[in-house]
């Protein structure tokens, strides 16, 4: 019997899949049973027929929602009916978790996955509308080029394959795949703060400055994840022993991700770079030493480049002080 042929929609979708999974022997789907995510599991599942990937669903049960079991169970009948073989997973969220009830559902979610994923990469459902959303957030908080780049296509062993693929578009492919998802009630509680930029935000801006604006969103993304990755290249550079000649510099590409990180900064070659630059390194060093800095964390070890010697910031974990023209870590004990 042919195959039946793919909607617009679905095709999209599906046809995003087999980029993304041709070369890949098995993949890992993240299935809450809502349209994005459903229409990842369906056109993985059409890829990997002709990818030869070995493609299962993960449906993670957060306990957070009445009814979560049913709509679990859904899910995966749902994907059983189009021969997509899924567990389901429930997993414990801490309501008093200090970064928040989303923050937690996120880290359960994405800790259940890894557990339960065979040994190739988790597929997540994020499309381009999340991705604009993530910009216009990052915008709002005044962040710089690494959270203006938003989502990765690839982080890890996560992938984002449906990044270049419209929110309206991963709806109208459930349907033409005859797939009823879930549609969960927390998109549309104003009490979280993306939901309202979804639902009142978004809305607004493509009203006022056009549907192109959500599509730009997502492209302001992916040019500064390019720009974001070039940097980092030259902060690796940079710790590798990089000079300024115009060789050296035509060079970047040679010093691999994981180079040494120095144990003390010099004061003089941080000096001698650019103020951007400079901050890059600094992050780059403090982020080695478990570290997780903030942009004022940042500014305040960059005074101490021009500060006087024994001067010292303190920062989470320990502090940072200067030394015979050096910059040291002091770790806390």
């Amino acid at each position: 019997m042919a195959r039946k042929a793919l909607g617009p929609a679905s095709l999209q979708v599906a046809q995003a899949l087999r980029d993304a999974l041709t070369g890949v022997p098995e993949a890992t789907v993240g299935c809450s049973g809502g349209p994005d995510s459903l229409a990842l599991a369906l056109g993985a599942a059409w890829a990997g027929q002709r990818t030869g990937t070995s493609v299962r669903a993960v449906i993670v049960d957060h306990q957070l929602q009445d009814g979560s079991h049913e709509v679990s169970q859904q899910a995966r009948a749902q994907l059983a009916g189009h021969d997509v073989p899924a567990v389901i997973v429930k997993v414990h969220v801490d309501p008093g978790d200090p970064n928040g009830p989303e923050a937690a559902a996120r880290a359960a979610r994405r800790a259940a996955l890894l557990q339960h994923a065979g040994g190739g990469p988790v597929l997540l459902g994020h499309t381009l509308d999340d991705q604009a959303e993530t910009v216009l957030l990052g915008l709002a908080r005044g962040s710089g080029a690494r959270s203006l780049s938003g989502m990765r296509p690839r982080s890890g062993r996560f992938w984002h394959p449906l990044l270049g693929v419209r929110r309206a578009t991963t709806v109208q492919a459930c349907r033409e795949w005859q797939v009823a998802p879930w549609h969960d009630p927390q998109n549309a509680d104003p009490s979280f703060l993306r939901s309202r930029v979804r639902t009142e935000l978004m809305g607004q801006l493509a009203h006022v400055l056009g549907e192109g604006a959500i599509v730009n969103l997502a492209r302001s993304a992916e040019l500064l994840a390019s720009d974001d990755e070039a940097l980092n290249n030259v902060v690796t550079w940079w710790f590798a022993g990089g000079g300024t000649s115009h060789e050296q510099q035509s060079h970047v590409e040679q010093f691999p991700p994981g180079a040494s990180i120095e144990a003390n900064l010099p004061v003089s070659k941080l000096h001698a770079l650019p103020d951007g630059l400079a901050g890059r390194v600094v992050k780059a060093w403090l982020e080695h030493r478990d570290v997780h800095p903030l942009r004022v964390h940042v500014q305040a070890v960059l005074g101490l480049v021009d500060g006087p010697g024994g001067a010292r910031v303190d920062l989470p974990g320990g502090a940072v002080r200067k030394e015979h023209g050096e910059l040291v870590w002091l770790a806390s004990s």
